[in-house]
């Protein structure tokens, strides 16, 4: 970092600050900043939004209130709670962290940024934020919106996406983050790239208390930063799913314990679209008589790396019940809709289809409880 970067860099924090004092969001996880609320809200936070975070935190903490109860917690309790949050490997890996906090640290979350890079799904910026946060160890949390930031002001022409940038910027902000105020300097740079640097359409520059000293507002090219390598096409998977039911139960089947959604409950699915008369002879194969099928319509479930494209259909059936040794319909669970509020953890990529069920999931389930 040269001379001019470095006087960029460190005219940030004064206005930032105050513009933070002002303008903070009053969220659960700042009025009681402790380790545990800060890295569970961090890596809820991950890939997802704050206002849908928030009643997943609240009925987390109510659930699981400390480092113990997450570590001694049933694997589909934990899923279940984070029913519609999507990528089900944090929650796995905050119970695996947990489990370390206690064996390795007696319980308490270590108050060293290298430690707590050793915890199980935590990297620079999730241990960053709590050693800032719940610490006050002065060291940077450097995510997207932090990233986007930095790229805005220095009309910066590397590509965000390479590791050796983040690692850069990290380096970069350690120079400047102010060593009194680190915890709220990390969020209110979290904030700025929230609300006001923004990544989908043209900032609101005319808040910003950085735009005096912002390179790209000056050249009236925000919206040309980041920089981003061009992403690979996802691949797209056709699948045909079931809701089948008799006059109470509905069928579920539990997903391997590895891989996409692993241990999730789902429909029974098909590759592949499938016609009504085909699923009426895979039924048939596997000892169900259909009465009815009715089409539910066509929905998409858009993963990191792949598509879910699904045609969906209401089965009716006289009665649920599992075929002969060696049937699909051996490895289904046959459910009262009603019980999958509180057992049973169902992905959002099925939320199509569960309201045919009155299912409800997640934060559906949340914001009508709320009501």
């Amino acid at each position: 970092m040269n001379v001019k970067e470095t006087l960029r860099l460190a005219a940030i924090p004064k206005p930032l600050l105050e513009w933070y004092d002002r303008s903070r969001r009053i969220l659960p996880w700042r009025e009681e900043p402790t380790p545990y609320h800060v890295w569970v809200s961090e890596i809820m936070l991950q890939q997802t939004r704050v206002e849908a975070v928030k009643p997943y935190y609240d009925r987390f903490m109510a659930a699981l209130p400390d480092i113990r109860s997450l570590a001694e917690a049933e694997e589909e309790q934990l899923l279940k709670l984070w029913e519609g949050l999507g990528y089900y490997n944090r929650v796995r890996n905050l119970q695996k962290a947990a489990i370390q906090i206690q064996s390795e640290y007696a319980g308490k979350m270590p108050g060293d940024y290298e430690e707590l890079l050793k915890l199980k799904g935590i990297g620079s910026y999730t241990a960053g934020a709590i050693a800032s946060i719940a610490f006050g160890i002065p060291r940077p949390a450097v995510d997207g919106n932090v990233l986007r930031v930095i790229s805005r002001v220095r009309k910066d022409e590397r590509l965000i996406t390479e590791q050796k940038v983040k690692a850069a910027v990290e380096e970069d902000l350690l120079e400047i983050i102010p060593r009194d105020r680190p915890g709220d300097f990390n969020q209110a740079m979290m904030e700025i790239g929230a609300c006001v640097c923004i990544p989908n359409g043209a900032p609101h520059c005319e808040e910003c208390p950085l735009s005096g000293i912002c390179l790209a507002h000056e050249d009236g090219v925000e919206t040309d930063f980041p920089r981003k390598a061009v992403k690979k096409p996802r691949s797209i998977e056709e699948k045909t799913v079931l809701v089948l039911r008799d006059e109470n139960r509905a069928a579920i089947h539990k997903r391997p314990t590895k891989g996409l959604l692993a241990g999730m409950y789902e429909f029974p699915m098909l590759e592949g679209y499938r016609t009504a008369d085909e699923i009426t002879a895979f039924l048939a194969g596997n000892g169900i008589h259909a009465l009815r099928i009715s089409p539910l319509g066509d929905a998409k479930h858009i993963f990191s790396h792949k598509e879910w494209h699904m045609k969906g259909y209401m089965i009716r059936v006289d009665e649920l019940s599992h075929g002969a040794p060696g049937d699909a319909s051996r490895e289904w669970l046959f459910v009262e809709p009603a019980e999958t509020e509180e057992k049973y953890p169902i992905p959002s990529a099925f939320a199509a289809y569960t309201a045919a069920l009155s299912i409800r999931l997640g934060k559906e389930k949340y914001q009508e409880e709320d009501k």
